[in-house]
């Protein structure tokens, strides 16, 4: 997360005026390596979501890849031309966004993680989703006010509650059954 926190506001620098290409290069470097932990992060939970619900698991690794490319043909878009993708983020904001309702309807009927972040995490991932329709219709601007609301509940539930719980506690996951030989 803190290399696509800094990778964005580098090319949101760009994109403001600042004629650094090094800089720009730089940011969407680090964009694509936070994306490709969001799809190594994928294919873990994979690991552990199939066993909730395989059919539904499989889509949240996809997504993820989605995510991926969406930033990555972003990033190149912007490296070819100099010019920002119009509504980037709002693009990369649904595969995000439905992964991770995805991810989050998991972990609650699971019971992986307690319910209250599990529903922090709909409620968040629900807003980003609205955030980005809003976004394209010219509603709200994510990037400030209202936007910035919409992305409070996720903002709490990436960065504060669920990897807090993790730390802390872990997952609950079932116990595994031993298979003995006849």
């Amino acid at each position: 997360m803190i290399t696509a926190m800094i990778g964005h506001s580098l090319i949101s620098a760009f994109a403001d005026g600042d004629t650094n290409k090094t800089s720009m290069t730089i940011g969407v470097l680090l964009m694509m390596c936070s994306g490709i932990a969001v799809v190594g992060i994928g294919l873990l939970m994979y690991q552990i979501l199939k066993t909730v619900n395989r059919k539904l698991a499989i889509w949240y690794p996809i997504l993820r890849v989605m995510e991926f490319m969406v930033s990555t043909i972003c990033g190149i878009y912007l490296l070819i031309t100099l010019q920002q993708v119009p509504n980037d983020m709002l693009l990369i904001y649904i595969p995000t966004g439905i992964g991770g309702l995805i991810f989050t309807y998991l972990l609650f009927v699971s019971k992986f993680v307690p319910r209250p972040i599990a529903v922090l995490g709909l409620v968040g991932y629900a807003m980003l989703l609205l955030g980005a329709a809003l976004g394209f219709m010219g509603i709200v601007d994510m990037n400030s006010d209202a936007g910035m609301i919409l992305l409070a509940p996720g903002g709490l539930f990436e960065f504060v509650f669920l990897p807090l719980w993790l730390i802390i506690k872990g997952f609950r996951l079932p116990p595994r059954r031993i298979k003995v030989a006849a």
